[in-house]
């Protein structure tokens, strides 16, 4: 059958399916680029896999000036190597939003056909695409910069769409691309694993466990720590002094444990986690369980992002709830369904309401339209700025500015500030300050940013200024950085 003629047995219903994921695709794309061009994005966390992603493209190590580390070291994202081919025809901040959005979207594909064949309508399955797009712990997390973790948003759904449909070699293929995603992905494999032997496939749930574990180790131990010279720089996010405190804490004293597990708002986070799902997903409570352990890392992590809705940490425990919803439906009598369904519809629309920054929501995502002044005022400032020059200059126009091997995010490198993995350098002066041969900055400066300038305002002169910006240029030649 020529491709025409088997576009013309698609069923309305799955046109209906595609439509929704590109709308939303497209809308979360448009609204993702016109945040950029207002300067609503930053060097944290899209500046940086932008440098990154350049410098892979060219062929470079991806040393990224913006934080001072090695791309590859900061996580053990070997997936953006994926988006290097489409950095050698379409570079920027923009490919990054776009395919984020994206492969946000195209993860309700898998919960789709899914749904379809174990609920038996097409009506309810393209209810649970729209349940998967509405999610406020996704739209959050596609809206907040970009992260490497929003691929795991299409890659889990088909990991988990192959497992029950018995599809070993796309199981194999989504589970090893997981597995490029991060370092800590194990602790959403390692569940699924254990679900696939639950589910009488012993041989390849324990290879998804081991592989899963032997890929943590590796990132970790073996990539990062021979970049960056550490394992991991996150084990303070462990309260009571790491994995042996907390479970000592929690033995000897639950009660403060347990308060701390209630305390900051953790148990309304649970609840925006849940709730949008209808709570339909405990009827499946082994699906379910695939995101357990990353939920329960949240949940106890003293890093405040982790716990809250609206930031990438989340998006890894939606594709198993998801899932969950549409087996624990599909376990109910047959004349149930359409009402469970439509529970979790509605809970849905209404999670979204409240906590996704959607047209007519409750919340609303503030940010300055490309068209602002200030927004126009910077682009004019940073045209003048050279291709190749070593700058420092202000957070929100490091997005714009990435492509290049030294771009600083100031006060680095003249104040070091959340740069490299060395804490004790914090405050000092890095030797790449003498190299900086541009800085731009906003000409109403917050005062530290003013003492900052002051310091250094000696060395530099003004080469342009307008309402909202100033770019200033080393007044003598400096000796390239090492």
């Amino acid at each position: 059958m020529n491709p025409l003629g088997r576009l013309r047995k698609v069923d309305p219903a799955t046109w209906v399916a595609f439509g929704l994921v590109a709308l939303h695709a497209l809308w979360t794309t448009r609204l993702q680029w016109d945040i950029h061009r207002g300067l609503g994005t930053s060097s944290y966390d899209v500046g940086l896999y932008d440098q990154g992603t350049w410098l892979l493209s060219r062929f470079k190590a991806p040393f990224v000036t913006l934080m001072g580390r090695n791309l590859l070291g900061d996580h053990a994202s070997l997936v953006m190597f994926l988006l290097v081919p489409l950095y050698w025809v379409v570079p920027g901040t923009e490919t990054l939003l776009a395919v984020q959005s994206i492969v946000v979207a195209a993860g309700a594909l898998p919960v789709y056909f899914l749904a379809r064949k174990k609920l038996g309508s097409r009506v309810m399955a393209v209810a649970m695409v729209c349940v998967w797009l509405l999610n406020p712990a996704l739209n959050g997390a596609n809206l907040e910069n970009f992260h490497p973790d929003s691929f795991l948003a299409l890659f889990l759904p088909l990991a988990l769409w192959a497992l029950f449909e018995r599809r070993w070699r796309t199981y194999a293929v989504a589970v090893v691309l997981c597995m490029t995603v991060k370092e800590d992905v194990s602790l959403v494999l390692v569940p699924l694993g254990l679900l696939v032997m639950l589910r009488g496939e012993r041989r390849k749930g324990l290879a998804t466990v081991a592989a899963s574990v032997v890929a943590t180790l590796a990132g970790m131990f073996l990539l990062m720590r021979s970049l960056i010279g550490v394992p991991t720089r996150n084990g303070w996010r462990i309260p009571y002094g790491g994995v042996t405190g907390f479970v000592k804490e929690a033995l000897t004293n639950p009660t403060n444990v347990w308060e701390y597990l209630t305390s900051e708002g953790r148990a309304f986070y649970l609840w925006q986690l849940c709730a949008p799902f209808g709570f339909v997903f405990f009827l499946a409570p082994e699906v379910a369980l695939v995101s357990g352990l990353v939920m329960l890392a949240n949940i106890v992590s003293t890093f405040w992002y982790q716990f809250h809705i609206g930031y990438h940490y989340s998006l890894v425990i939606v594709p198993a709830l998801a899932f969950a919803t549409v087996i624990g439906v599909s376990r109910l009598h047959r004349d149930s369904r359409r009402i469970a369904v439509s529970v979790v519809f509605v809970c849905a629309v209404l999670g979204a309401y409240a906590w996704t920054p959607l047209p007519g929501a409750r919340q609303e995502l503030p940010h300055w339209p490309a068209n602002h002044p200030v927004a126009v005022a910077a682009r004019d400032i940073m045209e003048r700025v050279p291709d190749d020059a070593r700058i420092a200059v202000y957070h929100a126009l490091a997005p714009h500015l990435a492509h290049r091997k030294y771009v600083y995010q100031f006060p680095n490198p003249f104040r070091v500030v959340l740069y490299g993995t060395d804490i004790s350098l914090e405050g000092t002066r890095d030797p790449a300050a003498d190299s900086v041969e541009y800085v731009v900055l906003p000409l109403e400066m917050d005062e530290d940013m003013r003492k900052d300038f002051a310091g250094i305002a000696g060395d530099f002169d003004t080469v342009a200024k307008n309402q909202f910006w100033g770019i200033w240029k080393r007044r003598s030649p400096s000796s390239p950085a090492p």
